[in-house]
Formats: C-alpha cells, structure tokens, sequence
C-alpha cells in the first residue's frame, strides 16, 4: 500500500519545506500539502495515465518539465509549480486539447446576446413549464424581459442552430412568454437585495441603460437614486417606441419590479438645467449616465425649420405623451430605420396616408424586416433609393423635392453607398415630413467636467468597465454608443454595474468578467452530424391582432404565445449549451490559464450523441482520452463497460463491442460520471427519456 513505508524524504514545493513517504509522488506531496497542480487525468483511486500533460512542474536541476502525477519525491528536490514556463506549457497542452474538443460551453444564442442572457437555460425551462425558473434566468441578465420580449431584434435569433434544420427557436417570443405570465401572477418574481453597504450611487435616465444599471447595483447592497427628465420612466422604450408594439401598462409594471427593490426615482430633473452634474458628483459615491440620445438629426437641407418638419423621435414622444398630434391627411418619413418605420406606421394611426422616402433599397433597410412588413400590409408606401434635397410650403402642404439614387461600393456602415443620379429630381407632398434619419446626445453638460465626449456627442468609455474620463462617473446605452438596440443598452447598464461595485469597494475596475466559450464553430461550421436525426418541427407563428383592426387602434399588434403554443416552441430547442458547465474542469483551467480554445487549427473529434441510456448520456467529441471512465469502470467497478478505440488521432472512448449504452451492462452508478472531466458523461435529467 503506497504511502505505508516508514521511509520518508524531505524536498520543498514553492519553498514550503515537506517531509512525505518517499513512494509518493510530487502531485501526491503537493495535494497533501494543500498545493494544488492542475490534472484532468489524476484520479486517488486509479494508477497513473500521464494523458493530460497538465500536471507539469519544474524541479530544480532538470533542464526541462516534469509530470507531476508520474515523477517520485526525492531528498532534497526542489520544485515549482508556478513560473512563467510552467503556465506557457499547461496553456499549450490545454490548447491543444481544446482543438479537438467538439462541444460548446455555451450555445449561440447567449454569445450572440448583447447581455448575453442564458436563452438556452430559460427556454429549458419553460418546455419543463417551471415559468419562475425561466424567469429567474431571464432577470439574472435582463431587468426589462417584457419589453424585450416585445422590441428586441433578437440577434440571438440569428445564431440558433436550429436555422440549419428548419426554422430558428423564436426565442424572443419565449421571453415575452415567461415575462408576461410573471407579471400575470400577481406576485412577480423580485430579487434578493445584498445588505446595505452605505455606498450611494446616482443614474441619470430611467432608460434601458440606467435601469438595468440600478437594478442590478441595488441588488448589490447600494442606494440608488434615479434622476429622470420625463415624467414617467421608460426612456426610448415608452418615449420612442408605440405602444401598438409595447403596451405602457406592461411597461409600467415590469418598471416597478425594479424601481420596487428599493429604488428612490425623480422625476422632471434634467441633468445641466434642473441639477448640475458637479452638484451630483459631490453628494454620491458614483454616477451611471444612461442619458440616451434623445435629439433628432436633421438633414441641413433647405425649408426643414419649417413647423411641419418634425424630428421622428419628437413626433413619437408627443404621441406618447397623449399630446394634441395634427399630422394632415398626407405623411412622408424620411429614413429606414426602426424609429422610421415606427412613426410612419404610428402616422398611420391618425387616418393619414403614410410614405416613407429612403436613399437605399430594401434590403438596405436596418428595420425589422418583420416591422417593414407589418408597415407594408397596414398600406405604407414605399419610395426606395430616394433623398430630399429641398423643403417648400405651399398652401396645402409642403411639397418635398427629392433626388433618386443608385447605389455605389459599400460605405464604412457596410451597406452601399447611396449615389445621386443626376437630373432625377421628383417631388412629394405632404402635410406633415418626419426626419427620421439618426439620433444626437445633448452633450453640453459634460463641458467642464473631465468626460470627454466623440463624435455626435457620445460619452467617451472604456467597453469593458463602462469608466469614463472621470474615475466616479460610468456611462453606457444610446449615449454612449449612439442609437442603438435596448438589449446592448441594458447590457451595458449590467457591465457598469459590476464595475461601479468594484470602485465603491476600493477595488481594481476592471470589469464584469468576459464569458469564456469553447465552441463548435461558426452557424455554417457546425458539423452536419450535429443534426443527425434532428426531425423538423414548424416554429410557432406570434399571433396577431386582424389588420382590419391594426390601422385604426393602438392595440398591440402582436400577441402573446398560449402555455401550449410556448412550451411547444421551447421543445424545439437544440440545447447546444454544456450541462456541464459549471463542474468542467476543462472550462475552468482553460479560463485560468488564459488558454484560446481554437488557436490550433485542426480537425475536431466528430460529433456523437448516445442518450440510450436511462441514467446518463454521452456526448463523445467533447472526450480528451483522460481514460477516467474507463479505468474506473474497469479497475474500481469491474465492468469494463468504457474501452479505447483505435489509435492516434483517431483514438476515442466508446462502450464495448460499439453498442449503445442502454444496451451494455451499465447498472448507472454514475461514478464515471463523477470523475470525467468535460461533460462528455452527464447524468440525465430525473423523469428524462431514454
């Protein structure tokens, strides 16, 4: 029995002085002194393997690395775990293996999210129809899930693998599902708040931005005052965005979800009129500006300071508000954007004709395609590559010169430049013309302060921590990035968070910690057996108000999914995430060792998926050979139900003779389970389907 011998030896391991049995290993010595050396092979109960190559050390007097795991204590040796060479080699050999590794942390969909939002973990939820755990999940990363479940383009929607089967997951629609039945409950789902901390923080703008800033430092123990110019809270979402796409009650509600942690917000204080920024810098520990960018771009073309030209966001906040709007009977909107289409469509609302005038053509459009075609069948029209040049009253109306265009080589947006065709001048008119070309920060306020501010106006930022020039104050959403989608906003207020956290605790700002991913590769490189008896199943189609209706109300247009609808949809879900995330020890060494999964290039293991067995399944691209399973299946339980496969790069771990798992001798103990360390064996799911 190893360890039994009297005999002992002494040798230092980073300068600790240790006398150990001298059959012990330098990884048994360190693990018994509390040192740890990383391994993926290492198991007490099992003899050596020597696969992983991560247990390197040096010993002094050797010109090169050792294994840890295989090398026998000496007298007097002399050992380091951790120097610049020995983290460069376990950085290489975790690379390496990581080449070869097909399986992602992660799915897609969470990668693609600009709050990176655990899609695939809410949508598993819902088709289990546990609805507090999907919005649990939800609000971990976004405050404002109605909302976005409503507005957002959904580019996590663009990245679902399911696009290489049939139809992407509508995974929008998923969230919308789980917020509204939260707020249906009469008991929404609120989250713990931290003890207070004594740290005061300031947010200017009760936006995307701002909230989730708050929502998420409130939780972390500090006071949080909300400083919000308009009346009522929301920012774009209830300023910007009609309520036939995002009905104010639901908006109103899911606010006070947040503002009800304990979030004191006031009302009508605008930031350089109603309070000066020095004045708040003074009185609070930190400041997150989440001002927006609330000013319409005008066009600098001749008769556009008429009082019948309106900037787009202007027009949607006077409707919002519930002013007194005239627009005539004939509309035109210039730009292709969302807040165009929106106004256009809102324009529509008021019984008149709507136009919209854009310099590119359709494909161009940055709208929704979906909102482009909602605007289409409620009536718009449409005049494609074409730009007012001029603005002219008459007695009826305005009457807009334009130019058409054709389009030239792609400009820095990516799309191709719109060029003026010369002597192609047409005219439109109308009784009222909306800009809807671009948005501007009112960056006055800042003159004097220490935060440098760019073009347009924007805050200046680090994108990692949200820091401005001024160490106190952090800014993030519209404001900073210009116009933009509300899901980058409120990821931006959730980084700033963390980072503002960090200031108050006398902590290096440095940020929220960037998600580590392994992954199978790009939409198209995902290898085709990943598929593999996929069967189609139809996306569910969002329920819509009758467009008999659309064009004369303020009803929201699309609707909710049912309970069945919801969990049907969620069915679809490939769950590309890692079940194993957490407990990866793979993962865990790769983040620590700042190892890139795919810097050698190479073939990766092919892609298989064994789920025949009742207890546990395996996902055989994501094994390094470590020969855990095997051994201890083998050497501790004698059922040598796991053998190697082959040689070289062709070498893998299957059950015996190939069978499926269900059908060998596996009596489910999971101790293979237990000691595999990248996910490849995972225990299912009680209640799960072999």
């Amino acid at each position: 029995m190893r360890g039994v011998t009297m005999k002992k030896v002494n040798l230092t391991i980073d300068n600790h002085n240790l006398t150990v049995p001298a059959d012990w290993t330098i990884l048994e010595a360190a693990r018994d002194a509390g040192i740890e050396i990383p391994t993926l092979c290492y198991h007490p109960e099992l003899e050596v393997f020597n696969s992983c190559l991560l247990c390197v050390v040096e010993v002094e007097g050797l010109g090169k690395p050792v294994l840890s795991c295989g090398t026998q204590v000496r007298e007097g040796m002399a050992v380091t775990t951790n120097s610049d060479l020995i983290r460069d080699t376990r950085r290489i050999a975790l690379e390496l293996l990581l080449s070869e590794h097909c399986g992602d942390c992660f799915g897609p969909c969470k990668i693609a999210c600009p709050a990176e939002c655990d899609a695939a973990g809410y949508i598993h939820s819902i088709a289990r129809r546990d609805y507090a755990e999907a919005i649990r999940i939800i609000k971990a990363d976004i405050p404002l899930a109605t909302a976005l479940g409503r507005v957002c383009p959904a580019p996590c929607e663009d990245a679902c693998r399911r696009h290489r089967v049939d139809e992407p997951v509508a995974i929008h629609a998923l969230k919308r599902f789980a917020a509204d039945y939260d707020l249906a409950s009469g008991q929404p789902y609120m989250p713990e708040v931290a003890p207070d901390t004594g740290h005061k923080v300031a947010v200017v703008g009760a936006g995307p931005a701002g909230l989730s800033a708050a929502y998420y430092l409130r939780q972390m123990g500090h006071a949080v005052t909300i400083f919000e110019a308009h009346d009522e809270p929301g920012g774009m979402l209830r300023y910007g965005i009609p309520s036939y796409r995002l009905p104010r009650e639901q908006l109103t509600a899911e606010i006070g979800t947040i503002t009800g942690l304990g979030i004191d917000v006031r009302y009508g204080v605008r930031l350089g009129g109603d309070v000066a920024l020095a004045e708040l810098r003074e009185k609070y520990d930190a400041l997150f500006l989440g001002i927006g960018a609330q000013s319409s771009r005008m066009m600098n073309i001749p008769g556009e300071d008429s009082d019948r030209v309106w900037g787009g966001v202007e027009f949607l906040g006077r409707v919002a508000r519930g002013e007194d709007v005239d627009v005539g009977q004939r509309v035109a909107v210039v730009g292709g954007g969302n807040t165009a289409v929106d106004a256009v469509r809102t324009a529509l609302r008021f019984g008149a004709e709507a136009t919209i005038l854009y310099r590119r053509s359709r494909r161009e459009m940055p709208a929704l395609d979906i909102e482009v075609e909602a605007a289409e069948e409620e009536g718009v029209e449409f005049h494609f590559l074409a730009s007012p040049i001029a603005i002219g009253e008459t007695e009826s109306g305005l009457k807009v010169t334009n130019i058409r265009m054709e389009l030239g080589p792609p400009d820095d947006s990516g799309r191709r430049r719109p060029v003026p065709i010369k002597g192609s001048e047409f005219t439109v008119e109308c009784d009222t013309l909306i800009m809807a070309i671009g948005q501007v920060v009112d960056s006055a306020c800042f003159e004097g302060s220490g935060i440098e501010t760019g073009r347009g106006g924007r805050i200046q930022v680090d994108e990692k921590t949200m820091q401005t020039t001024a160490p106190d104050v952090f800014a993030g959403g519209d404001g900073v990035t210009g116009p933009d989608i509300a899901v980058r906003a409120i990821g931006a207020g959730h980084r700033a968070a963390f980072s503002i956290d960090q200031y108050l605790r006398g902590e290096e700002v440095v940020g929220r910690t960037e998600v580590w991913n392994s992954s199978m590769g790009a939409l198209d490189e995902v290898p085709e057996s990943r598929f593999a008896g996929v069967e189609k199943a139809a996306r569910q189609e969002t329920p819509e108000l009758a467009l008999s209706r659309r064009t004369c109300t303020f009803e929201e247009v699309d609707l909710c999914f049912s309970e069945e609808m919801a969990v049907a949809e969620a069915s679809r879900c490939l769950e590309c995430d890692c079940k194993a995330v957490d407990d990866c020890l793979l993962r865990q060494y790769g983040i620590e060792y700042g190892a890139e999964p795919k810097r050698f290039g190479g073939k990766m293991n092919e892609y298989t998926l064994d789920e025949s067995h009742a207890a546990l399944t395996q996902e055989a691209g994501k094994c390094i050979l470590c020969g855990l399973c095997v051994r201890m299946c083998s050497d501790v339980k004698g059922l040598n139900v796991f053998n190697f496969a082959e040689r070289g790069f062709e070498a893998r771990v299957i059950p015996y003779f190939g069978l499926p798992l269900g059908e060998t001798t596996c009596d489910g103990c999971l101790k293979c389970v237990e000691v595999c360390p990248t996910g490849t064996l995972v225990a299912r799911e009680e209640g799960a389907e072999a």
